[in-house]
């Protein structure tokens, strides 16, 4: 008999879209509605344990059987390159990676693009960061930061961050402008693969659950 399902559910501003496709799909959300503080609670109506971590922690925890499914952006999956199923693009949570640099500095970045000089770069993202320099055949020095990684290129301690966008309000607060997009992320169903196998059946059920209402 299969066990409880576990799973991960992000805080931030993916926590009340996932409540919302939770409740849509027909599932108690009554506990993480009335969780207070509390990182774990459980729905005794669904048999369903849910875990509220940090976005950057879900993957982690899925692919380690900590939980057995998860929601995660696919900024997070490539940044960490965890080893889960993706399941299902729930196409909400939008948002946009992007480079940025100060408006007064565009030039200067420019140059060091065109003749594949080295920049520094600031980003909570130094696994995609790396990736993308790589790409280009560029040197970048990559500091990583794990949050406001606009004040960089104020302080001075970076010419371009690497960041993550919904609307770009607050790189233009900044006084930063985009030089480039380069990924499109929506928010995703991930498993654990051994869970994936072992409660099929629950995991399939909330998979075709979801699938009706996206």
């Amino acid at each position: 008999m299969e066990k409880e399902l576990k799973i991960a559910v992000p805080k931030g501003y993916l926590f009340g879209e996932c409540m919302d496709l939770l409740e849509k799909a027909g599932y108690d959300i009554a506990p993480l509605e009335n969780r207070d503080r509390k990182l774990v609670v459980y729905s005794q109506i669904d048999s369903i344990k849910y875990i509220i971590s940090r976005p950057m922690d879900v993957p982690v925890y899925v692919e380690h059987g900590a939980c057995d499914i998860g929601f995660a952006g696919k900024d997070v999956l490539a940044e960490k390159m965890s080893k889960v199923y993706e399941l299902l693009d729930l196409k909400n949570g939008r948002c946009r990676l992007v480079l940025a640099t100060k408006k007064d500095e565009t030039q200067k970045v420019k140059k060091h693009y065109q003749h594949f000089g080295s920049v520094r770069v600031a980003t909570s993202y130094p696994n995609i960061a790396r990736k993308y320099f790589d790409a280009k055949g560029m040197q970048a020095e990559i500091i990583k930061l794990h949050g406001s990684v606009e004040l960089a290129p104020i302080l001075g301690m970076a010419e371009e961050i690497l960041d993550i966008t919904s609307t770009g309000k607050t790189i233009r607060d900044n006084n930063l402008v985009e030089m480039e997009s380069i990924m499109i992320s929506t928010t995703r169903l991930i498993a654990n693969i051994a869970s994936y196998k072992i409660k099929y059946g629950k995991i399939c059920k909330l998979l075709d659950n979801i699938r009706k209402i996206i």
